[in-house]
């Protein structure tokens, strides 16, 4: 098995945010095997402890290991929503990001994610961006992030961030691209049949 991927969940976290990573990295890791070749990818869901997360929108959902059964990750991705206002002030979750994170060959977010990697020292001196309705609150940070909102990622160093909810799956797309060029990520995309066509338009 290739990367180690955690993904971090907790109570009120955006479904989409984390579920949309994960269909990204689960389908390359199905297209490679429908090539008859190995899974890129070793998943995880990650969660302060083993009980059942509740999401934002009601979805429950069970994580695959606790903090404290986590060592290494390749890469950690902190998804965002509404749970990040309060975890944001709970030091066992950003002391493990701080940790996990620093030792990650990557660190990347989706939406309010950016706020715990912030609280972690993680985004210091480093562009980042987030869900476009939480520009403030991220810049408010006593860290002073340099927080982008014209972007629906940023790539800084080995950091990567993204904005609302489906960003996720463009930054996701976009990562397996850099890994493992544009072409297999483009058949992930198509597996996927992510082609948006949005009915309305929301740039009001």
């Amino acid at each position: 098995m290739g990367m180690k991927i955690g993904i971090l969940i907790f109570e009120d976290v955006e479904e989409l945010d984390f579920v949309g990573p994960w269909e990204v990295f689960t389908m390359a890791n199905a297209v490679r095997v429908a090539r008859g070749e190995e899974a890129l990818f070793e998943m995880a869901l990650i969660a302060p402890d083993a009980e059942p997360v509740t999401c934002a929108k009601g979805m429950r959902v069970l994580p695959d290991k606790t903090m404290a059964e986590t060592d290494g990750l390749d890469v950690i991705l902190v998804p965002g929503g509404q749970g990040t206002r309060r975890e944001v002030n709970n030091p066992a979750i950003i002391n493990w990001i701080a940790e996990i994170g620093e030792e990650a060959q990557w660190v990347t977010s989706v939406c309010t994610g950016s706020l715990l990697l912030t609280a972690a020292g993680l985004t210091k001196g480093k562009k980042i961006t987030t869900h476009h309705g939480a520009l403030d609150l991220v810049k408010a940070r006593p860290e002073k992030p340099d927080v982008r909102g014209e972007y629906r990622y940023i790539r800084d160093g080995n950091l990567v961030t993204s904005a609302g909810v489906s960003a996720g799956i463009d930054m996701s797309l976009w990562l397996v691209g850099l890994w493992y060029g544009p072409d297999f990520a483009r058949a992930v995309q198509k597996a996927m049949q992510y082609d948006p066509v949005p009915p309305y338009s929301a740039l009001t």
